[in-house]
């Protein structure tokens, strides 16, 4: 088997002595070829090309959520294949290793070779469904490419907050769990329409629901995590169904108290739930319109604004070796 190893040197869990090891483990098993990225988007460039050759049969995606999202993106650049496209694998590298972990594999990168090596030997796969996003012709975002999502997206609130975290990461800080709470913090302060929305999620066969402030979209649980605690705000959501979303009409101090309160305290049986939530399951298609252009971010990533996003559900998109 020949493996493709995209390396992001900046991750943020692992050395370089310690990646010369995961390289070492990793090449008793494979015919490897290893590359580190060099910029934005690099990782997405390496698997495109080894998705578009007949030779590469693994990408092993080494770094956070950021590259394992740009790698996905390469392998399914010209659609899905999963009997044909190279297989998947991760090991976790970056500050929260989402889809990493909602795969079952442990957060930490030499534990996760281990069982990627066992995977290998024992030729374990499975097939993952993933969410796909595309501006809706006839609006400004019309221009807008299609891009994979691997765990959650979400238009308005909570990309607000990742467009924070990125702006303060460019000016040189680290990435933690305290700098996400304290843009949490910013973000709800800031924002101008947390009492009265101007979201509206359209879907075949079904009345608008209107006025939401933010609408996250899942298609596995949990949606994030704090440290090491799992945060759920869909916890039915599945890598073998279709995607899910929650919306929150207002976030009032008082609802935001009351949300915030859900969501830490969340698990796989109960997410955020009351008269100004609304949780859709197992969808294949909706569309997000919103009356101004809000933040989108997918995977953690922010991705500018928008003021209308098709999100569409596609099941065994990928082939991952778990």
């Amino acid at each position: 088997m020949r493996a493709l190893l995209v390396v992001n040197p900046a991750a943020t869990t692992t050395s370089a002595r310690r990646r010369d090891v995961l390289i070492h483990a990793l090449a008793s098993e494979v015919k490897l070829e290893a590359v580190t990225t060099e910029y934005r988007g690099h990782a997405r460039d390496l698997a495109r090309l080894a998705a578009e050759s007949d030779d590469i049969d693994l990408v092993v995606a080494l770094g956070g959520d950021g590259t394992v999202n740009e790698v996905v993106n390469g392998l399914l650049h010209n659609g899905p294949d999963p009997d044909r496209l190279p297989g998947l694998a991760v090991v976790p590298g970056g500050s929260t290793n989402v889809f990493a972990r909602a795969l079952g594999l442990p957060n930490d990168p030499v534990e996760a070779t281990g069982d990627l090596l066992d995977a290998l030997r024992e030729k374990r796969r499975r097939f993952v469904g993933l969410g796909l996003t595309a501006g809706t012709p006839g609006t400004e975002d019309e221009a807008v490419p299609a891009r994979w999502f691997t765990f959650n997206a979400g238009l308005g609130f909570d990309a607000g907050v990742v467009g924070r975290v990125e702006q303060q990461r460019e000016l040189g800080k680290k990435s933690t769990h305290a700098l996400y709470v304290r843009q949490v913090v910013r973000q709800f302060l800031g924002e101008q329409h947390r009492r009265h929305g101007t979201i509206t999620l359209e879907r075949a066969g079904a009345d608008p629901i209107n006025d939401l402030v933010v609408a996250i979209v899942c298609n596995t649980a949990p949606w994030t995590y704090l440290g090491n605690r799992p945060m759920y705000t869909s916890p039915k959501a599945s890598f073998d169904k279709g995607i899910d979303v929650l919306g929150l009409s207002r976030l009032s101090t008082a609802a935001a108290a009351r949300y915030g309160t859900q969501l830490l305290t969340s698990s796989p049986e109960h997410g955020p739930h009351g008269k100004h939530a609304v949780s859709l399951h197992d969808l294949d298609q909706f569309t997000l319109h919103s009356k101004v252009p809000l933040p989108l971010q997918m995977d953690g990533d922010h991705l500018g604004l928008r003021t209308s996003v098709t999100f569409t559900g596609v099941r065994r998109a990928l082939r991952v070796i778990v």
